[in-house]
Order: C-alpha cells, then structure tokens, then sequence
C-alpha cells in the first residue's frame, strides 16, 4: 500500500463523506415533500432565473443535458414545470416554473440553508468564509 496516501486525510473521501450525508438527510426532507434530490438543481437554477432554456440549466447545475431532460419530465408530471416553444428556435423550448413550483421555494429553501448552518457550526465565522471561499475556487473548476 501507498504510504503517502492516507484515506482519512484525502480531500476526496472527506469531501465523499459530507456529500453523501448531507444528501441523506436533505433527500429525506425533500421526500416529505414528494421530491428527491436529483430534482433539486434544476429547481433552484429555475427558482433564480426561469424561461431559460435546458442546455442553460444543465450548464448553469453542472448537470448532463440528458439527465435534465429527464429531470423535466419529472417536474413537469409532478406540475412544478412547463415547457414553452422558444421564439429563437425551433428545436428547443423555454422552461417556466408552474404557480405551484414557484410556491415551494420559499417552503424549501430553509432546508438546506438550515443544514448547511448546522454543519458550519462546527467551525468559526472566519474559517466558515474562508472553507466556502475555497470550495467555490474548486467549483470554478469543473
């Protein structure tokens, strides 16, 4: 075994074990809700700015194009999306949030936000700015 490496001091399995819960218990909140996580990114990249049109919410997630697709047609059952013909071109459409999809941001933004305050709590003010200041420089990355 490679010496050098230490499974408990790699970013990737420290980074691996924070996702994986917070996405357990934020997934469990959604559930509550009738949503999944995996619905998620498209509903906040639409929540900040709708009639965009696929290409731009997959881009704006970091998400395939493929997998939003079927991430729409999810939204779109459950009524929290719409399709609209876009103007400019013929082969793609603009997505709109329904009244009822607008209507859940404001039920479930306070669930990350509030996880996300309960897992900085560990850390100082200062180190908190400094730990989302890097993450965002690695984000920028991919």
């Amino acid at each position: 075994m490679n010496e050098e490496f230490d499974r408990q001091s790699s970013f990737g399995w420290l980074i691996n074990v924070l996702a994986n819960d917070a996405s357990k218990l934020f997934d469990n909140e959604l559930k509550k809700h009738g949503l999944t996580i995996a619905l998620w990114p498209t509903l906040m990249c639409l929540w900040e700015e709708e009639g965009v049109t696929q290409r731009d919410i997959a881009k704006k997630s970091k998400v395939e194009n493929s997998t939003t697709t079927r991430t729409l047609d999810k939204l779109e059952k459950l009524g929290l999306v719409e399709r609209q013909p876009d103007p400019e071109s013929r082969r793609s459409f603009r997505i709109y949030l329904t009244e009822e999809g607008r209507a859940l941001q404001s039920q479930l933004v306070p669930i990350p936000a509030g996880l996300n305050k309960e897992y900085l709590s560990v850390l100082e003010s200062n180190e908190q700015k400094e730990l989302i200041r890097l993450l965002k420089k690695l984000v920028d990355r991919v």
